[in-house]
């Protein structure tokens, strides 16, 4: 998210580029007999909201696959990730706190009503425990994510749905993280939201300038409401979003795709769009407008 840049005439133009308000992007040039698309996913949002652009249509409709960070449509990968959620040697979050911390989190878990009891999120990594917090706080009667959404869509005119990585290589990047410097961070979130200062504000805004399509609002965002752990921002995001564009290198010359990620993959220096551009690639802004059909 964070090329060098030789000349003021390309800043600019890359700047108005960046600029312009949309979670959908055309990918030309670089030898591609057929356009790719990239698109900005978000992992929850109610599901009024939770719609798709005639032109996030057309471009399903008129490749041959459609990639997200991980295989959607592996059944086997997304109920085996489940264990892959838990921490090693089955540490839980009463090994990582004092007993004063550990009560605090507890309440504030099972006060909130989580899906899961908290006897099996107490055992999550801390920062997968937290996401889940703040994704379940959506004031929506009926969230959605919006990769169903596309798989969906997808299924419907009979494209392939792809990964670009696998579940259990994601649910490895949180053992890179201490377990205690995770379990801290949990911590300071229940603190600022019994205080008033967060309790789902931080993903509210995140959500607001996601329904907005402003990609620099997001990359601002995510710097700082990632929950503290600034100094790992290359292993949650910079060091897959290369891993990605080297995979589509050999992907995109023999298939058109739309790629779906996570928005905050896409803006910066070291985002999907600018490491595309950098490969060599033309990536420009497509109109991503939402028409709502007005119900009486």
């Amino acid at each position: 998210m964070l090329v060098a840049i030789t000349s003021l005439a390309p800043l600019s133009q890359e700047k108005s580029k960046n600029d312009f308000k949309t979670l959908l992007w055309q990918i030309s040039g670089n030898g591609l007999q057929k356009p790719s698309y990239l698109f900005g996913t978000i992992h929850m949002i109610c599901s009024d909201d939770a719609l798709l652009s005639d032109s996030l249509k057309n471009a399903i409709q008129n490749t041959e696959a459609v990639y997200f960070e991980v295989d959607m449509d592996n059944l086997f990968e997304m109920l085996g990730v489940v264990r892959k959620m838990k921490m090693r040697d089955d540490t839980t979050l009463a090994d990582l706190l004092d007993k004063e911390d550990y009560q605090k989190v507890k309440k504030y878990f099972e006060d909130k009503g989580t899906l899961l009891p908290f006897s099996i999120l107490e055992t999550y990594k801390p920062l997968l425990a937290a996401s889940m917090l703040m994704e379940n706080g959506t004031e929506c009667k009926t969230p959605e994510a919006m990769e169903e959404v596309i798989m969906k869509e997808a299924k419907r005119h009979g494209k392939n749905v792809r990964g670009l990585e696998t579940m259990a290589y994601q649910m490895s990047i949180f053992d890179t993280i201490p377990y205690k410097m995770q379990a801290m961070q949990l911590v300071k979130y229940v603190d600022d939201a019994d205080k008033g200062q967060t309790d789902n504000k931080e993903y509210d805004k995140l959500l607001q300038a996601y329904k907005d399509q402003d990609l620099s609002k997001l990359e601002e965002l995510t710097k700082t409401t990632d929950m503290g752990i600034s100094n790992f921002t290359d292993i949650l995001l910079y060091n897959r979003n290369q891993n990605w564009v080297e995979k589509l290198k050999g992907i995109m010359p023999d298939k058109a795709v739309v790629i779906a990620v996570g928005a905050g993959h896409l803006p910066g220096d070291k985002g999907v769009i600018n490491l595309l551009r950098q490969a060599g690639y033309t990536v420009k802004p497509v109109p991503n407008k939402i028409k709502r059909t007005n119900q009486i």
